[in-house]
Parts: structure tokens; C-alpha cells; sequence
């Protein structure tokens, strides 16, 4: 949604009605993953897309169709079509669309939670098209039809927004799509060090948005780390207060090497939400660190939440090398992969469900 809401904002305030084309289902080499999206305005014009090209004309004739009345739809392509090379995927895949027009209270909602950064999904039924949108506070509006079914699709929906995917479900017997929406990653770097800017540099490229905190302010300056989204020469304490409530979406990377930074920020992070926890240091480092976070206090269940030495395993010798393989570390955390070879891996590449 995030990547349409601009388009469908201007046409609202235009008055222009819209319909949203969603990918819903995937099988096998489908090009776009479930959630992409669509959006046709009543004078013809189309942004985004939910294939390589393959299937657009057809989902627009389809939009066409409900914008001028018609009942929402879920439309099927793949190879088995008798017209697979005019409007199916030649790729070999298979997807499932659902075309809606654009109004209602739950999907006004999930608009303004895209357009704002929040966190939360839209459950849709693909039957009648009745909606319900799950807050990250658990409020709820809309209704699919039940009390036991918004009760199943509001488990989901909370499941999937801190996922950060879409999927489709088939809930109390119905099938629904549950759409997430969520902000940009978080990434808080405790050290104002030369792999930070790194880590800044490149966490920029994904799309996060990164913080630097360092008590010592000569080196935790903004012209040093120009990519952060903002620079905070605080103890760790003051730096956590600064970010706001640390949850799954936020990673921390502590890089310092002072034992007094460190383990003040250690302490915090991992009595916190945070989905990553990273620390800089040697095996040697670690198992003295290790104790004195358990005189601390800290268990031994917290303990195991820390990566530590930080980054995946792939011999790197420059910052930038290193920077790499921390950001791969939580990419597979935050997609629930151990990061080997795919050469060497069973399985799916991309894990969608169908």
C-alpha cells in the first residue's frame, strides 16, 4: 500500500474513485509477492503493477469493470490458461488478484496507516469482500461477518503486521487476505565508530532508517554520519528514551568495545522487544562480557537473544565487508533463515504462501 497511497491520496482529493488490484496468492516463479499493488483511477491512469507486464492489461479491463459497478473479484493467472501467452505468465507461475475499489472506513484507515508509517493489516474476505483493519493496538474496525471470525483474523492480521508480509488465509472455513503495512526498519548502532557509518550507509540502500548513539559527543557528531536519521550523543539510557519504545521492528547493533557503553546498552536491549540484538567483540570478549551481564541480573534465555560476535560468517576484512555481514545477519533473523549457500540449502528461495 505504501507504494500507491500517494496516487490514491491525489485522487481522492480530486474526487477521481479508484480501484486497488492486490496480489494475493502465489505459487512457484510468480514475479511479485503477495501484497503488491495495482491502482487504476476512474480517468484511466495506472500506477504500479502486479506482475513482470504479463497480466496488466486484463487486471485493468477487470478494474475497468468494477469501477463502473461490477462486485469486487479475484481473477486467476498462470500457465494453464487457454491464453497464456496474451494474459497469463509465461514465467511459469501462478497468482491470485483481487480487485476492490478503493472505500470504507477499514480501508481509509489502512491508508492513513500506510501514508503515516504505522503498523497493522487489513483483513479482507474473498468471497463478499467485507473488511476488517487490526491496529498494532488491537483496535479494530470493520467487521468480516462474525465475532469468531474477526476474532481469527485479528490473531493473523496481529502475526503478519509484525512479520512485515501479506498472506492469504483460509479462516473459520473463509478465505481472507490479510494486508500488512509496517514502517521502515529501525536500526539504533550504539558506538560512533567507523563501522557505523557503514552500517548507516548501507542500511540507508534497504530502505531503514538508522540512529547512532555515543556518550562520547566529539565522535558522535551529525557530519560524521551523515546517512543517520539522527546522531545522539547520550549513554545508552538516555539514547533508548530518545528512540522511543524499542519493538520487534528494531534492531541494535553495539559496537563500541567499551565494556561501561556496551553493557549499559546490552542491558537495556535485551530487556527489551527489540527482534535483533548484535554486539561487537571477540569469543574471548564475549565470555567476559557474559559475566558481567549475569551479575547484572540478566538470564540466561536473555543472554541467548544476543549475537555475539556480531554479522554472519563471511570472512570479512574491511568495514564495509563487516558492515555487510551484520545487515545479512538481520535480514535472515528478520525472515527466520540461518543465512548459509543457497546452493547448499533445501527448500523455496522465497517463502510465500499460496
Amino acid at each position: 500500500m505504501r507504494d500507491v497511497v500517494t496516487h490514491l491520496d491525489r485522487w481522492s482529493a480530486a474526487g477521481t474513485p479508484a480501484v486497488t488490484a492486490t496480489v494475493v496468492a502465489v505459487k512457484r516463479s510468480a514475479p511479485r509477492p503477495p501484497g503488491a499493488k495495482m491502482a487504476v483511477a476512474g480517468d484511466g491512469t495506472v500506477q504500479g503493477m502486479v506482475s513482470g507486464g504479463c497480466v496488466e492489461g486484463a487486471v485493468v479491463l477487470a478494474a475497468e469493470e468494477v469501477l463502473g459497478g461490477a462486485a469486487p473479484r479475484l481473477l486467476h493467472f498462470g500457465i494453464a490458461d487457454e491464453e497464456a501467452w496474451e494474459v497469463g505468465l509465461p514465467c511459469g507461475g501462478e497468482i491470485g488478484v483481487w480487485v476492490d475499489r478503493v472505500e470504507g472506513a477499514p480501508m481509509e484507515g489502512f491508508r492513513a496507516l500506510a501514508r503515516e508509517g504505522g503498523r497493522g493489516a487489513l483483513v479482507t474476505r474473498l468471497d463478499d469482500g467485507a473488511k476488517l483493519l487490526v491496529s498494532v493496538d488491537g483496535t479494530r474496525t470493520g467487521s468480516l461477518g462474525s465475532p469468531d471470525l474477526d476474532a481469527a483474523a485479528t490473531r493473523a492480521a496481529e502475526e503478519l503486521m509484525w512479520g512485515e508480509r501479506s498472506a492469504q488465509r483460509d479462516l473459520e472455513g473463509v478465505p481472507v487476505f490479510v494486508d500488512a503495512t509496517a514502517p521502515a526498519p529501525r536500526l539504533l548502532i550504539i558506538g560512533a565508530v567507523d563501522l557505523a557509518r557503514a552500517l548507516c550507509r548501507l542500511a540507508r540502500v534497504m530502505g531503514w532508517e538508522p540512529y547512532v548513539a555515543d556518550p562520547r559527543g566529539r565522535f558522535a557528531t551529525p557530519d560524521r554520519f551523515p546517512e543517520a536519521e539522527e546522531v545522539i550523543a547520550a549513554w545508552p539510557a538516555k539514547a533508548f528514551a530518545r528512540l522511543g519504545p524499542i519493538d520487534r521492528g528494531t534492531s541494535i547493533a553495539i559496537l563500541t568495545h567499551d565494556p561501561k557503553i556496551d553493557d549499559a546498552a546490552l542491558e537495556l536491549a535485551l530487556r527489551s522487544d527489540a527482534g535483533y540484538i548484535g554486539a561487537m567483540g571477540s569469543r574471548r570478549m564475549q565470555a567476559r562480557r557474559r559475566e558481567r551481564l549475569l551479575e547484572l541480573g540478566l538470564t540466561e534465555d536473555e543472554l541467548g537473544r544476543m549475537a555475539a560476535p556480531i554479522g554472519l560468517d563471511l570472512g570479512a576484512l574491511s568495514v564495509e565487508e563487516t558492515a555487510l555481514a551484520v545487515i545479512a545477519e538481520i535480514v535472515a533473523l528478520r525472515h527466520g533463515r540461518e543465512g548459509g549457500r543457497l546452493k547448499d540449502a533445501a527448500g523455496r528461495i522465497h517463502e510465500v504462501e499460496a
